[in-house]
């Protein structure tokens, strides 16, 4: 067995060990309603507001948090999501890549779990390019999440560009000294998790120019808000370095527009491109945030 099926299939099995605790019944800490949806599957896009109370915890606000890496925090309530995001150009290629992607979100993490399933659509004219995302999120300790989740499940390997899946699991935390210009959130927080699939692997191109096999499989971001829900954030996907932002166009909507670019080193890729992501959620809640 050698080294890149040997890390996957261990991985698949930590993957499997800690989706079974986190979905098994324990008792947890004490934690605030989480009311805060976040980035990657729409649950960065609605939350209650509130004033800041006495010993309240502070958990993120709603701005964009990251593009390409995950967050470990998840959504309180029960959502449809869209989501439709491109890059241009794409690495080794002059030509734009386009991926969509539609599917529900529900659960409370700070009780028990949140769970966001998910189809993505490669070719988004042809609706063809299936594959499935499924993640667990669980609020842990003081301002503090953990999710593990697979991306690219049950792709078609002859046309896929990762045909094996990504699996992953992240940890993330919303400093609790740095308050967001929304009082009862803060405006600075951060993620650290690893993973296989496109956190890990180099693709054919990078092989062939010499840049290796392997990227780090770790991945990490920081976001800190610099106006009211709008946040800078630095993101490393475990290949390459970026910076990312994001607004919501239109007031009183969670249409939400990411913006960054990413591919800043010369570890994999061979030149800086643009990402773009458009997203919106409809609740399914009967008491609508």
């Amino acid at each position: 067995m050698n080294k890149a099926i040997r890390i996957n299939y261990l991985f698949k099995i930590g993957f499997l060990f800690a989706l079974v605790y986190m979905l098994s019944p324990k008792v947890t800490y004490a934690q605030n309603s989480f009311e805060i949806e976040l980035k990657k599957k729409m649950d960065s896009l609605i939350k209650e507001k509130g004033p800041l109370l006495i010993g309240q915890t502070m958990l993120p606000n709603n701005g964009v948090q990251s593009l390409m890496t995950p967050s470990a925090w998840g959504s309180t309530g029960t959502y449809l999501f869209g989501v439709i995001g491109g890059v241009h150009p794409s690495a080794y290629s002059k030509k734009a890549d386009l991926i969509s992607a539609v599917g529900v979100t529900f659960g409370n993490p700070s009780k028990s779990v949140n769970v966001s399933a998910s189809v993505n659509i490669t070719r988004v004219t042809e609706l063809r390019d299936l594959s499935v995302n499924l993640v667990v999120n669980r609020q842990i300790f003081k301002a503090s999440s953990i999710s593990v989740g697979g991306v690219q499940l049950f792709a078609n390997s002859s046309v896929s560009d990762s045909p094996d899946g990504t699996y992953y699991i992240a940890f993330s935390h919303a400093v609790q000294t740095v308050r967001s210009k929304t009082a009862g959130y803060s405006a600075l927080g951060y993620t650290i998790g690893f993973g296989t699939g496109r956190f890990l692997y180099k693709s054919p191109y990078d092989i062939a120019s010499g840049k290796g096999k392997y990227g780090t499989g770790v991945f990490a971001n920081v976001s800190f808000e610099v106006l009211r829900q709008i946040n800078i954030n630095a993101e490393w996907s475990g290949l390459n370095l970026g910076f990312s932002t994001g607004i919501r166009p239109i007031k009183n909507s969670a249409l939400t527009l990411g913006l960054g670019v990413y591919n800043l080193t010369k570890y994999s890729g061979d030149k800086p491109s643009i990402l773009g992501t458009l997203s919106y959620p409809i609740s399914l809640n009967k008491k609508t945030i």
